[in-house]
């Protein structure tokens, strides 16, 4: 079976924003919100930089080494080096992880796009204090709705991926991501004019330094860089397969790890004082985009614009995410199967939107379905977040630092200071694996 001619970006800034695309999404608006409201603000702030820095960087840039040096997708980049034995576990479990994150999260982003659409119109705007929570336990109850707008969400990524590299995923980037920043700075500077926002500020600037003390706050940290970032699901891996001969990856892994985190402390600056304005609680989980945000949008002056523009907001930074997430498996049709480009969006779009079916149902008609004490769409976000993330980042930095030849990852990395080269080896062979092994260690007893 032959294998078609590998795509390739068609500029070096096409490739960073493609790849900043894939790491900037739910986990920066949705995930980070939350996980950050939960966990006190900004002593988790402090914690995950210094693991974005420490574990996060080395890791990306041992994807990237490893995706540019074989040129190949995900399966195949693990094929190479001293252990072929590898395709079948380490590559397969990553097309698999993003398989599944892409399954139950484009049921999560077809959220966004109905409320996007819902600002947009003026259905949802003004709503009541005491409604919004109720308005959205009945969407989610719906049998038909929540599948149609995951279906229209997972139409839209298929889309772009069917269009490939240059046509597809980097125009769509190119348009997007510098959008994308406007609108979080427009809001976070709305946000900031709002009275009560300092005490926003504080809570997410402000560090409680005996929360550093807490274990969990360093899994909690940990997890969210790893799922922010992309690490595991080989979708930077697959990114670096298309670039040109000479891309400079310790730059790109550098500004794609700022780009993320600064993205994700904008958008916590957008939304923290805008909840502490109107007296409402941080610490909301998931249901702080939907539910509490929404309170805020009623009370604010301007709400229905600022609602609809971080509805778009979270829609379109869930898209460039997803669009990721489906080229990993699409990547691995087109090289394994020999299908043509379409066919295998296509088709991996497909499977994806009936595997997530189940997650859109979950909170209406399959409500009592639970697995391990957990909804449908809790337990596929637990086994991706919690097991197989973690594996797969550890797979990676593993293979790169033990089985593939020193000098190949070396230059690979693009790393040329031997002081870099020391401390990225130490991080991808020791520090790494050892951070990933205490979080799985805890998470299986949590």
């Amino acid at each position: 079976m032959s294998e078609p001619a590998r795509e390739q970006w068609a500029s070096r800034a096409g490739f960073v924003l493609a790849t900043l695309g894939c790491a900037v999404g739910l986990g920066n608006i949705w995930r980070f919100a939350y996980v950050a409201g939960e966990n006190g603000g900004a002593a988790f702030l402090v914690a995950y930089v210094a693991c974005v820095v420490a574990i996060g960087l080395p890791a990306v840039l041992a994807e990237f080494a490893l995706g540019g040096r074989a040129r190949l997708d995900v399966v195949g980049a693990f094929s190479t080096g001293r252990a072929p034995r590898a395709r079948r576990r380490a590559g397969a479990g990553a097309v698999l992880t993003a398989f599944l994150i892409l399954a139950y999260y484009s049921v999560v982003a077809g959220w966004a796009y109905k409320y996007f659409a819902g600002y947009a119109t003026g259905e949802l705007r003004g709503l009541p204090r005491g409604e919004a929570a109720a308005r959205f336990a009945a969407f989610l109850r719906e049998p038909f709705e929540p599948t149609a707008w995951h279906f229209a969400f997972m139409a839209s990524a298929t889309a772009v991926v069917a269009l490939g590299v240059a046509r597809g995923i980097e125009r769509a980037s190119r348009i997007l991501m510098p959008l994308l920043g406007a609108i979080v700075l427009l809001l976070a500077g709305y946000a900031l004019s709002l009275p009560g926002a300092a005490r926003g500020l504080a809570f997410l600037f402000a560090p409680d330094w005996s929360a550093l003390a807490r274990p969990g706050l360093y899994l909690a940290a940990l997890g969210q860089a790893f799922f922010s970032l992309g690490v595991g699901m080989g979708v930077l891996i697959t990114y670096a397969s298309y670039v040109r001969e000479g891309e400079r990856l310790p730059r790109a892994a550098g500004m794609i790890a700022a780009g993320d985190t600064l993205f994700a402390v904008a958008a916590g600056i957008a939304i923290f004082p805008a909840v502490f304005a109107f007296g409402l609680d941080p610490a909301q989980g998931p249901a702080l985009a939907f539910v509490t945000l929404p309170q805020v949008f009623a009370l604010m002056p301007g709400g229905g614009w600022f609602a609809t523009a971080f509805f778009f907001l979270l829609s379109a930074a869930a898209l460039t995410s997803a669009v990721s997430l489906l080229e990993v498996v699409a990547a691995f049709g087109m090289r394994r199967l020999g299908l043509a480009r379409r066919t295998a969006a296509l088709l991996a779009g497909l499977a994806a939107f009936a595997a997530g079916v189940p997650a859109a149902l979950g909170s209406g008609v399959w409500r009592d379905v639970a697995l391990l004490g957990r909804g449908i769409l809790e337990v596929m976000d637990y086994v991706t977040g919690s097991l197989l993330l973690p594996l797969g980042g550890i797979a990676v930095v593993v293979f790169v630092g033990w089985f593939v030849p020193r000098a190949a990852a070396v230059e690979a990395s693009g790393l040329r200071s031997g002081a870099l080269v020391r401390l990225w080896l130490l991080a991808v062979r020791y520090l790494a694996p050892a951070a990933i092994a205490v979080m799985l260690v805890a998470l299986a007893g949590a």
